[in-house]
């Protein structure tokens, strides 16, 4: 009687667990680490080197949903056609960026395949926006230390175009200021691509996302 039983638990057990690790399996796959690099801090607020920030705040905005204070961050969970979008602001400054991005994909159970770092570039003119899989640091502290904290730099990231019309010798004052009047006539339209950009990345796939917005 007792073999019996075993066998019927058994046989109940290998049906049921199974559904659940595809469950599980489907969950972390639906589920993406949006991380938008920047200082925290008043003085930092809408600098060039804060835009990553500024691309998932107004991906926040547009839902209506606000970031709450956690561990190496500011979170939230924004849902987009049943993938789960965990948007992150770093509270370890720039150059500790990947302490927060190891962490978080680690606590969310993220893929590094999931992962997106939205991060501000010097070698693009002002609003361009360019979608990669892989690539160097280019000398940028956040995207080395994520390199260096996660062993690779094999994570997709969107580049999001600063320009460079600064004297030499003045590139930290540059980054580390504000945007021009002339940026701010098309900020918001560049943003909302961007945050298109994000949500294709999670919806379509990289190659398709970059297919349909690197050329524009």
């Amino acid at each position: 009687m007792f073999l019996q039983l075993h066998k019927i638990i058994s046989q109940v057990g290998k049906k049921l667990f199974p559904l659940m690790e595809n469950k599980k399996a489907e969950t972390n796959e639906m589920k993406y680490l949006i991380v938008g690099l920047g200082n925290i801090g008043p003085e930092y607020h809408e600098t060039r080197h804060n835009i990553g920030f500024m691309v998932v705040d107004a991906l926040a905005k547009k839902a209506g949903i606000t970031f709450k204070d956690g561990r190496y961050g500011f979170t939230t969970t924004l849902s987009v056609k049943g993938r789960q979008l965990v948007l992150l602001k770093p509270s370890t400054y720039m150059n500790l960026s990947g302490n927060a991005v190891r962490y978080w994909m680690q606590k969310e159970n993220i893929a590094l395949e999931n992962v997106l770092v939205v991060v501000d570039d010097l070698a693009l003119p002002f609003g361009t926006l360019r979608l990669k899989g892989k690539g160097s640091d280019a000398g940028h502290n956040g995207l080395k230390h994520i390199a260096d904290i996660l062993g690779t730099q094999n994570y997709a990231r969107l580049r999001f175009g600063i320009g460079n019309d600064f004297p030499r010798g003045t590139q930290v004052d540059y980054v580390l200021g504000h945007f021009t009047d002339e940026d701010w006539k098309t900020m918001p339209e560049r943003l909302e691509t961007a945050g298109e950009i994000v949500k294709s990345f999670c919806l379509a796939g990289i190659n398709i996302t970059m297919n349909q917005y690197n050329k524009k």
